[in-house]
């Protein structure tokens, strides 16, 4: 009976060390970033990118908000990218609808490689209007996104923030100046969308100097930024991302001799539309 006893007890303490061990592998893998996954473009994939701005007075009041739309496909021949659909609607106040949007028809089928330096360089927007601003920030945003989520994995580790850029000024052509003083990355976690194992992964920077001198407006402001970006752990395509933004700033109108303190919240969603 000792003898038996004794068997038992070490084939379970064989069997118990066996699933430790798996269970150390599986956790190994489930918080480990894969390295060298580049982006898998398996064909055309649209998203669409919803960014709402809500323009507020220095005690809050809302005075106008603004809601931009747009298709935006990747994964198209030689790299490149193209726009389609972008429309904006406008509304006064916190309460009003929004009527039905006006397409932006400068955008519509804008083509180009999908490189966010190329984004940055003179000429780059010379079919747009000078003051068509907005359609300028999906470029840019979208690159952003596309930057964040899947251009870092080798450099993060779980819940441990990386500073991926510190002070560094962004010149954007007819535009203005801005200044990242430092964006932050963090892998967070793990989650699903669309079907897909997900990294979840945090990015914020705050207290970013703004200048822009557009059409007559003069903006000296600062910028606080921040979202979330779901990104598949087996194509690396982005699932899902949010984007988040406020800016407070001394506003100069065209012909006016006065400033006024002016506050513009953004919030946007970037998501695919034929997800698979």
């Amino acid at each position: 009976m000792r003898i038996r006893t004794s068997t038992a007890f070490v084939a379970g303490l064989i069997l118990w060390a066996t699933f430790g061990l798996l269970a150390q592998c599986l956790s190994a893998q489930t918080w480990t970033l894969p390295l060298g996954t580049v982006v898998k473009d398996n064909g055309p994939r649209t998203y669409r990118f919803t960014v709402d701005y809500t323009t507020a007075s220095a005690k809050g009041e809302i005075l106008r908000r603004q809601r931009l739309t747009g298709d935006y496909t990747r994964g198209l021949a030689g790299g490149d990218v193209v726009w389609k659909n972008v429309a904006q609607a406008d509304a006064d106040g916190a309460a009003a609808p929004f009527p039905s949007a006006q397409k932006r028809d400068f955008m519509e089928g804008f083509r180009y490689h999908n490189d966010l330096g190329d984004t940055l360089k003179p000429g780059f927007f010379k079919a747009f209007p000078p003051t068509a601003v907005f359609e300028r920030n999906l470029v840019w945003d979208t690159g952003m996104i596309e930057h964040f989520g899947q251009d870092y994995f080798e450099h993060l580790k779980l819940n441990e923030p990386y500073h991926s850029i510190s002070n560094e000024d962004v010149n954007m052509p007819e535009v203005g100046m801005f200044h990242n003083r430092e964006v932050v990355l963090e892998w967070i976690g793990r989650s699903r969308r669309n079907g897909q194992d997900c990294a979840l992964i945090r990015y914020q920077a705050f207290l970013n100097p703004l200048e822009i001198d557009n059409g007559g407006m003069t903006l000296k402001a600062r910028s606080n930024y921040w979202g979330q970006i779901w990104v598949s752990l087996a194509t690396m395509q982005i699932e899902y991302g949010t984007l988040n933004e406020t800016v407070v700033g001394e506003l100069k109108l065209g012909g006016q001799d006065t400033t006024q303190i002016i506050n513009v919240i953004r919030n946007g969603t970037f998501e695919p539309l034929n997800a698979k």
